[in-house]
């Protein structure tokens, strides 16, 4: 049984797990034509959390107690809440002149840039969670992804119960509606299994092989349960209704309109196409001036170009455009997804 379980981890990794994207898609497709689509929703919501709480942190627990944490993992993490907060900030400044550009009115302008701001999360649990899969990157990627999350379970939510009560003035009727306790508390809880495993290996040299070649072995298998799941989850997210030519079309179209076409064209031309090509530019400088490792550079980089995080629909009641959300997630997955694939692919070759 453990010889079976170490031959289905090895495949289970690395790129092994990237097929797993089409297979969500292509079964919540098939189920979709005899089940209705909301309960499908609804069952992919709590598929979602139990894939937040209960996989991510303990696999985010098993790659921190192999690993030691020094100057450089301190560094990093400095650098990560740079980037995070500095992206953050520009989305913010960017979508406050976009909205002037488009003509909006209040409210609809601070919808706009709530929105905009919100989807500058992306998806590092998910489908970033591929990274950790390959050896070089995988401290690197927890980082990331573990501060992803305080920025969009912690910080946003702040940002916009700010923007949300300058909405309200005028609107007596209105209530923040705030995210959900075990949402709140997700950040911290997230951290702590982090810390754990930092603790634990620092303090005492403990890694999983320490508890015993079974347990390890079973352990290992069952965390890495994580990235084929989450990618299942992603595949599953994206609506087959609007993979259309007249869709695709309305995305890249130069047209004006009065419909969220012109709000969606705005997110990912700054999240797919500004983005990317900024980081990558000022990181390859970094990385070819020694400032930086190779394992900096490919994590960095191929995170600016994830898609859009799914879970960016749990801050709806705080203002944010649904609708845009939606198809701004869906299409950014589309495209921006074969992407990540292709510089996974070069990256873990030839960095």
């Amino acid at each position: 049984m453990i010889d079976i379980l170490e031959i289905i981890t090895s495949y289970i990794s690395g790129l092994y797990t990237l097929p797993w994207i089409l297979v969500g898609f292509i079964v919540t497709w098939l189920l979709s034509q005899i089940i209705d689509e909301e309960k499908i929703n609804k069952t992919m919501k709590k598929i979602g959390l139990v894939l937040l709480y209960v996989f991510v942190p303990l696999l985010l627990f098993r790659i921190f107690l192999s690993f030691d944490f020094h100057e450089s993992e301190i560094a990093f993490t400095a650098v990560c809440f740079g980037v995070l907060g500095l992206g953050y900030i520009l989305t913010y400044f960017y979508a406050k002149s976009r909205s002037k550009k488009l003509d909006l009115k209040e409210p609809e302008r601070n919808e706009f840039v709530k929105t905009f701001l919100t989807n500058q999360g992306r998806s590092s649990a998910f489908i970033g969670g591929a990274l950790l899969a390959i050896p070089e990157w995988r401290i690197m990627a927890a980082i990331y992804m573990s501060i992803g999350a305080i920025f969009l379970f912690a910080i946003i939510p702040y940002v916009l119960s700010h923007l949300h009560k300058k909405d309200i003035k005028s609107d007596k009727e209105s209530k923040i509606k705030a995210l959900p306790w075990y949402l709140k508390i997700y950040p911290l809880y997230l951290i702590i299994f982090a810390l754990s495993g930092v603790f634990l290996h620092s303090t005492n040299g403990l890694t999983v092989e320490s508890f015993g070649f079974n347990i390890s072995v079973i352990f290992t298998f069952f965390t890495q349960l994580t990235i084929p799941a989450a990618l299942y989850y992603v595949g599953a997210g994206i609506h087959p209704h609007d993979l259309k030519i007249k869709e695709l079309k309305k995305l890249f179209s130069r047209k004006k309109s009065k419909d969220h076409w012109p709000w969606v064209r705005n997110i990912f031309f700054l999240t797919s196409v500004v983005a990317p090509i900024v980081t990558t530019f000022f990181f390859t400088i970094f990385m070819l001036s020694g400032f930086i490792p190779s394992s900096w550079f490919a994590v960095i980089v191929i995170y600016s170009i994830l898609p859009i995080t799914s879970t960016n629909m749990f801050l709806v009641p705080y203002g944010i455009n649904k609708k845009v959300t939606a198809l701004s997630v869906t299409w950014t997955t589309i495209i921006c997804v074969p992407i990540v694939v292709f510089l996974i692919a070069v990256f873990s070759t030839y960095l």
